[in-house]
């Protein structure tokens, strides 16, 4: 049972022995099945991963999400939002393959779970709801999103149609827009029959047999998806026009393979979980069709000093392990689980392996599987079996172990989303700040697409994520599971101050108090820099005669080096100035560091004032997707951003707009995009330099600006 902490966090359950892999019995490579289960929220995922653990009889009775007892939803966030959160992992046997199935969530702003899932599998399957299909949709953005990210990983893709039971599913629509977007090589692999109450795998099969398919006969399903696969082989394809289907299987499935990893066939499928219709014929098409470890693998990790891709050998279990870390988990009762693929070798209990360059090697104690919330101990994963390591904090997503101590791996380079969106955060309550910290860190940990920064240049601590939900999701987690309140304000800008001229300033600093005095007298000019220089500030002593001695010199620069920090004329941080000091005053008595501290300063400012003070702001660089009949609007929009339209390009149905654009007209560029397309368009961007500011924009920053009272 979901064991509770705090009254949020549900546990996995306490590790049992696995009678199975007892003796170091582990499962041959050949007949593992790795595979990413991902698609649109609320397209089937995990009520069909319920459907397939009954099928296989894991379970004696399927959950669901409404009632909150699913076996991949079990964390209390989850069944309160009623969706998955996080990725799961699933695994079961069926003709006699050991099949492991990760469960993703389907919301685009944790689409960084399915990314760093790509370091897992071999294969991905993408659900796609028929249900949504009756209005001549279908196929939703994050779908195409989550296809091409498979695709650009070069791992298989199946297309999977869900809820084919709809009454108003249009099968054959659904179809052809996906031949529309996706293109010619989605071929299907079976077909509804039945009146949509069972499926027929047409691989297998060439004949109706009463069937009634409704949109597409067998016969010429078969013919399609065999032409499509015996084409990836000369031979095979001359003697499959002589011989007909009845080909050596050997061969046959050789060229699936290659049909598959090199994108040549996307296979569909149809199935509907509420049903069960399709269920079998889909776990058939798993086992036997999906490439196993021996025959593909995930994005692997590189060698540091080449950065040539590792390319494990999966020929003998006996080979050094290499496994790489995917995911994260910090269970309130079992500590840090480490989410493990096995590359290479076995990977044994009770054995030690090294961690990046580390020449100290670290104890594995424990070997676990995990199904949903439920772990088995065991002795062993063989090469390319998924598995846990529990208690070892000294690892990360994508951390790589390894058996041989002078091997140096760096991660795979899965897609992990940028976090695009910020809030700032503040403590409510200030004696919780290690609380805070330690729990970012660990949600850190677990969540790929979360960061937080404390940026010097606004004084903020900031949360990113990679949306407005994910951001909401992230605070309420620090509220319930961990019982830390913040208050939210909108994220600065990080400007900064600069000069556009050369100027002289002066400041005459004299204090007396009734003892020592201070005097301190300072001439300076300042210049300015290139935007791209190196340290963007340069401090020069130009006096002549010991007008100031040598010793007030360091003092002078720390005043200087203070107004670089805080800003002279809007609170900025001040870069790209040449500092001359050029000449001045002392007293025998009443100098001393501190009066040449604040003269520098005042000095420095008085400059600054009278050489052409200018704001920088930070610009990006900006690339929106979106339905190309909305490509005059998405332009607009990003011109109305003070956007820079560098480039646009038409891919298919879709439009792609490349610009430059200012940070600062981006904070609500998410949300403004979704309602502007009806979440058809995403967006994606990166710093690309630092820019001056408007002349209106700069005056209404610096009119906004209220500096502190100086102090002597």
């Amino acid at each position: 049972m979901a064991a509770m902490h705090g009254g949020s966090a549900a546990s996995l359950a306490p590790a049992t022995f696995s009678g199975a892999a007892a003796g170091g019995k582990t499962v041959g490579v050949e007949t593992v099945r790795n595979v990413l289960l991902c698609g649109p929220q609320g397209s089937g995922k995990t009520t069909l991963l319920e459907r397939m653990l009954l099928h296989s009889k894991v379970i004696a009775k399927m959950g669901s999400v409404q009632t909150g007892d699913t076996v991949c939803d079990f964390e209390q966030d989850e069944k309160h939002h009623g969706h998955s959160l996080a990725s799961k992992v699933v695994y079961f046997s069926h003709e006699g393959r050991h099949i492991n199935l990760i469960d993703s969530p389907g919301v685009p702003d944790l689409s960084g779970f399915p990314a760093a899932a790509l370091a897992a599998v071999e294969s991905v399957i993408v659900t796609i709801d028929a249900s949504r299909a009756h209005a001549g949709g279908g196929i939703e953005p994050h779908t195409r999103r989550l296809f091409q990210m498979a695709r650009n990983a070069g791992l298989p893709v199946l297309l999977l149609v869900t809820k084919i039971d709809h009454t108003e599913a249009d099968l054959k629509g659904l179809l052809d827009r996906i031949h529309e977007v996706f293109g010619p090589e989605c071929i299907p692999i079976n077909l509804p029959i039945k009146g949509n109450t069972d499926v027929i795998d047409v691989f297998d099969h060439a004949d109706e047999a009463g069937s009634g398919t409704s949109f597409m006969s067998v016969a010429s399903a078969h013919e399609h998806i065999f032409e499509q696969v015996v084409e990836m082989d000369s031979e095979l394809t001359g003697e499959y026009f002589e011989k007909g289907d009845k080909l050596d299987p050997v061969k046959l499935h050789r060229a699936m393979e290659a049909a598959l990893t090199s994108g040549h066939l996307i296979p569909v499928a149809f199935c509907s979980a509420k049903t069960g219709a399709g269920i079998e014929d889909l776990d058939h098409v798993i086992a036997q069709q999906l490439p196993s470890p021996a025959e593909a693998h995930p994005m692997l990790p590189h060698h540091a000093s080449t950065g040539d891709e590792f390319q494990p050998d999966v020929s003998s279990p006996s080979k050094p392990c290499v496994a790489t870390v995917w995911r994260i988990i910090n269970d309130p009762f079992l500590g840090k689980l480490s989410f493990v693929r096995v590359l290479q070798g076995t990977l044994w209990a009770r054995t030690e392996l090294y961690h990046g360059e580390s020449k100290k090697p670290l104890r594995i104690t424990h070997v676990l599987r995990v199904r949903g919330k439920e772990t088995h101990e065991v002795e062993a994963l063989g090469p390319g079996e998924i598995g846990v390591i529990p208690k070892l904090d000294e690892l990360r997503v994508g951390s790589v172990l390894h058996a041989a101590p002078d091997l140096h791996l760096i991660p795979a380079h899965t897609p992990i989303p940028m976090p695009l969106s910020g809030l700032a955060v503040e403590l409510r309550n200030h004696a919780d700040e290690g609380k805070f910290t330690a729990a970012v860190h660990k949600m850190m940990e677990e969540d790929p697409g979360f960061v937080m920064e404390r940026v010097a240049a606004t004084g903020q601590t900031v949360l990113r994520g990679c949306g407005e939900l994910h951001l909401r999701l992230i605070l309420e987690k620090l509220k319930t599971r961990y019982h830390v309140d913040v208050g939210t304000n909108p994220m600065k800008v990080a400007y900064r101050e600069t000069i556009s001229g050369s100027a002289t300033g002066h400041c005459r600093h004299k204090k007396q108090t009734g003892g020592a005095g201070q005097f301190g007298e300072v001439y300076l000019r300042v210049e300015p820099l290139p935007l791209d220089h190196a340290t963007g500030f340069e401090f020069v002593n130009e006096t002549v005669g010991g007008t100031i001695p040598k010793q007030f010199m360091p003092a002078i620069e720390k005043g200087i080096r203070q107004v670089l920090q805080h800003g002279a004329f809007a609170g900025y941080p001040l870069t790209g100035v040449k500092v001359s000091v050029q000449d001045g005053k002392y007293h025998d008595v009443d100098s001393k560091e501190i009066a040449f501290t604040t003269a520098g300063r005042k000095a420095f400012i008085d400059a600054i004032a009278k050489a052409r003070p200018t704001l920088l702001e930070p610009y990006v660089k900006l690339r929106v997707q979106g339905p190309a009949a909305r490509m005059g609007d998405l332009t607009a929009e990003v011109s109305g951003k003070r956007g820079r339209i560098e480039a646009t390009d038409l891919e298919g149905d879709q439009c792609i707009i490349t610009a430059l654009a200012p940070l600062s007209e981006l904070t609500t560029f998410a949300s403004e995009l979704k309602s502007l397309s009806g979440g058809a368009a995403s967006y994606e961007m990166e710093f690309s330099h630092y820019d001056r500011t408007p002349p209106a924009v700069q005056a209404s920053i610096i009119a906004a600006f209220k500096p502190k009272a100086d102090e002597d």
